[in-house]
């Protein structure tokens, strides 16, 4: 493992220790190796002066659930040090007990819950203190004589902790078994099945303490357990309506729509095909941590998904029946991750993030059960002690820090012409109610314009078969299925009379703006069908219902595709997909409304430019992202028990009125 330590670096951040212990945690937080989302922590003893003028001795403690790649001084929350050294005599402790101590002995209420970890970081007699959840320590600690290879390895430089409940007690032993201990003949600890503590007086040597046990580990299962997929056929297995038919089950199961992320690289495949795979996935996960996320174990898709899912349900309520004190309520049981024979590893998440969080997590765990396996025998810990990990009231609340869910959360969008106009302003609002979207656009800037998680921009004929089927195909195995389809792209043909029609203008106009919108939704059919509460939402216009002179191609066009419109809600409706109609007019901040059309429409009606705009009843402008608002309104709930209505939006005009 590489040090990232930068002195100069270290020196612009200020002397004060937060700032060093700020910068050392980002460092830490960088390296997926060590900590992963929201995993690990650290801390720095401090004097400080307090409002009456006296000194006190404070530990600054990374906030729990935290991401320490991102952290900064606000996310460090003061405990009084006196208090939290008092706690460690207790004989027992509460977890709330130790909650509402730790809170009322802070010098900040509004910082975030210390870490459940502050009461050891508060006797460990060093300035600086790191844990990490580092995976190759951990790994070599879930095997078989874990803890007699951990001896052979660090010798007298590391002190051995075995596995204790995270929290009082875990602090409690560390204390009673560290009472006679030289703590300057140790560079740190070992937590089995658990992670790594440094420590040191400055910043840069806990730190650099870190790297070095680390690198130890990992030379160590370089020479003896290394992974490297077999060369050969990488190509996956692959079937995008199976994928989408195991989303919805998964969905369903958890009570809410969750994205499916397919990782389909060299090692993922290789640990899909092992022959033990079953057996070997379901021993646990790499650290009792990640179950909050992950659950114990994944799901193997080894048949049907739903005949797998249900397998899946009842093995996990047998585990929640064995490990129950009688006392708590069976979370839900739907799978965070799944194995899939021939195909690669699948994440579930709510959100994007979240899918990202567990697929980083997948990727983790099962490099480490591979090389644990290959050095002797993959051996986590016991089922018990994850259970009570998995449902410890301090560890699941971590996962309520992240704010209230947003109205399409696991949902997967397209919007056709996503690029700009409408169809942009669409991929941004869905976006920021929560759906995963994907922008079709003929325009090859789309591919730029939208990136990330949740977005991506895919460039498309949507008048060519094969560039829709491919699309759409990119979008499901990107996110797993399909859910909402705008149907929006268009374009506006220059004004011409139908006596002086060009032949090429009428066919165009027909290809664009009917026939593609006639194949991509045959295409979203099947997906739309395996999707959560499904809907179509297609963008007509106000010249259907009240056309004008010089447009018979649009008109005409739109008009079909309004029919179209009207057919699909009647054939598809007995199949749980909803298909309705938005028509805007006079939508100015779009593409076809250049400076110079505004100003010679406003002239040839005899106004100003802000006359015309405001030309309705209403005497109020339509805007791309107004559009967009009622489009994401007709997708979600609102309109959940309405199919085949036509909307306008365009101020209120009496011609459509």
């Amino acid at each position: 493992m590489k040090s990232l330590w930068d002195e100069k670096e270290a020196a612009r951040q200020g002397e004060h220790p937060l700032d060093q212990r700020v910068y050392a945690t980002r460092l830490i937080g960088q390296e997926a190796d060590l900590v992963l989302h929201g995993g690990g922590n650290t801390s720095v003893k401090t004097e400080i002066v307090n409002i009456f003028g006296e000194k006190e001795d404070v530990l600054y403690v990374t906030g729990s659930g935290l991401d320490l790649a991102a952290i900064d001084r606000s996310g460090f929350s003061p405990v009084r040090l006196e208090a939290l050294e008092r706690l460690i005599n207790l004989d027992e402790l509460s977890d709330s007990e130790m909650v509402r101590t730790t809170r009322s002995s802070m010098l900040d209420a509004s910082a975030p819950n210390p870490s459940v970890e502050a009461i050891l970081h508060a006797f460990i007699p060093f300035k600086y203190v790191d844990h990490t959840h580092a995976d190759a320590v951990v790994t070599i600690t879930n095997t078989e004589k874990g803890m007699e290879r951990i001896g052979q390895i660090y010798g007298d430089r590391m002190f051995i902790v075995p596995y204790v409940m995270p929290g009082f007690l875990l602090a409690k032993e560390v204390y009673e078994m560290t009472r006679d201990i030289n703590w300057e003949q140790v560079e740190g600890m070992i937590l089995l099945n658990h992670g790594v503590i440094t420590f040191g007086n400055d910043a840069r040597t806990a730190y650099m303490r870190m790297i070095q046990i680390v690198t130890v580990a990992e030379d160590y299962l370089e020479k003896r357990a290394m992974v490297e997929a077999p060369g050969g056929d990488e190509t996956p297995d692959e079937d995008l309506y199976e994928l989408a038919r195991l989303r919805r089950a998964v969905s369903e199961t958890r009570g809410v729509p969750v994205l499916a992320a397919t990782a389909t690289d060299p090692l993922a495949l290789y640990f899909s095909r092992h022959l033990n795979l079953e057996e070997l996935a379901g021993r646990g996960p790499l650290t009792p941590d990640h179950v909050t996320r992950t659950k114990r174990t994944p799901l193997i898709v080894d048949g049907p998904a739903e005949e797998a899912l249900e397998r899946f349900v009842e093995e996990y309520r047998e585990y929640f029946d064995r490990n129950t004190d009688g006392t708590l309520t069976c979370l839900d049981p739907a799978p965070r991750w799944a194995v899939w024979p021939g195909h690669g590893v699948v994440s579930f998440g709510r959100t994007p993030e979240e899918s990202r969080v567990i697929a980083d997590i997948a990727q983790h765990t099962v490099r480490a059960i591979l090389q644990g396996e290959g050095l002797g025998g993959w051996q986590p810990l016991s089922e018990d002690h994850v259970f009570d990990v998995e449902y410890w009231e301090l560890q699941r609340a971590k996962l309520a820090l992240g704010g209230s869910p947003l109205p399409f959360d696991g949902k997967v969008a397209v919007v056709t012409g996503g690029a700009s106009g409408i169809g942009r302003a669409c991929v941004e609002v869905l976006s920021e109610q929560g759906a995963a979207v994907a922008a079709i656009d003929l325009n090859p800037d789309v591919e730029g314009i939208f990136e990330g998680d949740g977005l991506c921009g895919l460039v498309g004929d949507i008048s060519d078969p094969e560039d829709v089927r491919g699309a759409i195909d990119a979008i499901v195995r990107r996110f797993g299925g399909l859910d909402i389809l705008v149907s929006n792209a268009g374009i506006f043909p220059a004004s011409e009379t139908i006596d002086e029609m060009r032949p090429e203008v009428w066919r165009r106009s027909l290809d664009v703006n009917l026939t593609g919108h006639q194949l991509v939704l045959q295409a979203c059919i099947p997906y739309l069908e395996l999707g959560i509460e499904p809907a179509v939402v297609v963008v007509g216009s106000k010249n259907v219902p009240a056309p004008g002179q010089g447009a018979a191609a649009y008109s005409v066009a739109k008009a079909g595709l309004t029919q179209l419109a009207r057919v699909a809600a009647l054939e598809l409706g007995p199949r749980g997909i909803r298909v309705n109609v938005v028509h805007p007019d006079h939508v100015f901040d779009t593409g076809i409304w250049t400076p110079e059309m505004l100003e010679d429409r406003a002239e040839h009606y005899g106004m100003t430019v802000d006359e015309y705009r405001t030309r309705n009843i209403l005497k109020v402008e339509v805007g791309a992202r107004d559009v967009a608002e009622l489009v994401c309104v007709m997708a979600g709930r609102v309109f959940s028990r309405t199919t085949g209505a036509q909307v306008p939006i365009d101020g209120g005009n009496d011609r459509v009125i």
